[in-house]
């Protein structure tokens, strides 16, 4: 590795596992003092341990909690440099069958984590003058959709918008606000709760021939929250081998 985040602070919201687990596990490879902030108490304990961090049980759709984290990230480490909300949740339910209970859970984790998470840390980094903002988004929502994903795909969409915004208000400030659109990744949760069918089905829609990997977000991740993207915010990066791309299924070319 080469020590790109080197004496950086960083709080990774959902970072038990999956995506946030091989974030919080590049950005330490990387140098980064690392909190990993989630529900997931025995995978985040275990984690930030390896990583040489601290876990801290969070709820982001919780004001008072997402405030609570960083504070605690700030009087361990002294500062928070760079924070990634990746905290999600995304049942499936048809819009007729949505419950409006269910409706403002999703967009309550996904979307308010967002801007509850990005309102507690960004008032250190405007005092810091320096800031890296990554938020998971997705392509479903912005790019494409499917039923079912009704409330995740307007709290991923929302997300696009609220960065947006944040990027414009914090700019004069040295923090940049950025976020992620992974495609189809190969993660734990996927493993557990969906078929092999279900999976095969997936890569075949996907040119580059596989499932995303953790590793492969984590590395966008680690681009955006480095001092190399200093001239980039506001917008996000699709990371999900061309799949948004084909018009049809017709359109693997002759190899060789």
């Amino acid at each position: 590795m080469t020590g790109r985040l080197e004496g950086r602070a960083a709080l990774v919201i959902g970072g038990a596992r999956g995506i946030g687990g091989g974030i919080a596990t590049r950005f330490a490879a990387e140098g980064a003092q690392v909190a990993i902030a989630d529900l997931e108490d025995a995978e985040g304990k275990a984690l930030a341990a390896e990583l040489g961090g601290f876990y801290r049980r969070t709820d982001v759709s919780d004001g008072a909690e997402a405030d609570a984290a960083v504070a605690e990230v700030v009087d361990r480490f002294g500062k928070i440099d760079i924070l990634v909300q990746n905290a999600g949740i995304y049942p499936w339910t048809l819009i007729e069958d949505t419950s409006a209970e269910e409706w403002h859970k999703v967009l309550g984790v996904n979307l308010g984590g967002c801007f509850l998470a990005t309102k507690a840390a960004v008032k250190h980094m405007k005092t810091q003058g320096y800031g890296r903002i990554v938020l998971t988004s997705s392509i479903t929502g912005p790019r494409v959709t499917s039923p079912g994903h009704g409330h995740y795909s307007a709290s991923k969409a929302g997300i696009n918008g609220f960065i947006r915004s944040a990027a414009i208000e914090f700019a004069g400030y040295g923090v940049t606000v950025n976020g992620i659109e992974p495609g189809n990744i190969l993660t734990e949760g996927m493993k557990a709760h969906r078929s092999a069918e279900f999976i095969k089905d997936m890569e075949s829609a996907i040119p580059v021939g596989r499932m995303g990997t953790p590793a492969d977000i984590a590395a966008a991740a680690l681009f955006l929250a480095s001092e190399e993207a200093e001239f980039i915010t506001g917008t996000t990066i699709v990371v999900d081998g061309g799949q948004i791309l084909p018009e049809g299924n017709d359109f693997r070319m002759p190899v060789g």
